[in-house]
C-alpha cells in the first residue's frame, strides 16, 4: 500500500513510512509504523529521517521496526471489516411493543419552568 503523505521534515520530498511522536512527561521520542491518520502532534517522516533521528541527552527513543512486507491490510483485517458490514446491514429485530403502565402524576410544583423548578427554601 502506498502511502501519499510526505515526511514532515522541510524540503524533504519522500514519501512518509514511519510517525515520530514524543511523550515530553516521560523525555522519550516514540518512532513506528506509520500512522492511520496524520495527527496534529505527530511527525511522518521518510526512511531516511526515521533511522538518522536524534533527541536531546538525557531522552530516549523507542524504535517500533516494521517489515515493509507486513504494511497494508491483513486477511484478518479484510475479514473483520465485511463481518462489521454484514452485521450493520442485518435488519434489527423488533420487540413487540408492550403495554406501558400508568404513570403516576406529580402535583406541580410551585415555580415551575420546563424541567426545572424552584425549590422552597426549608424552615
Amino acid at each position: 500500500m502506498k502511502s501519499v503523505r510526505r515526511c514532515s521534515k522541510p524540503e524533504c520530498v519522500r514519501p512518509a513510512v514511519a510517525t515520530l511522536t514524543y511523550i515530553y512527561a516521560e523525555s522519550t521520542a516514540v518512532v513506528g509504523p506509520l500512522a492511520a491518520y496524520s495527527e496534529p502532534h505527530s511527525y511522518d517522516l521518510c526512511e531516511a529521517h526515521a533511522s538518522r533521528l536524534t533527541v536531546p541527552r538525557g531522552w530516549e527513543v523507542l524504535r517500533h521496526e516494521v517489515d515493509p512486507a507486513d504494511i497494508g491490510p491483513s486477511t484478518d483485517d479484510l475479514l473483520a471489516l465485511a463481518d462489521a458490514v454484514r452485521e450493520a446491514a442485518r435488519p434489527q429485530p423488533t420487540l413487540p411493543e408492550m403495554p406501558s403502565a400508568p404513570q403516576p402524576e406529580r402535583p406541580a410544583a410551585k415555580g415551575r419552568r420546563g424541567h426545572l423548578r424552584v425549590v422552597p427554601p426549608s424552615r
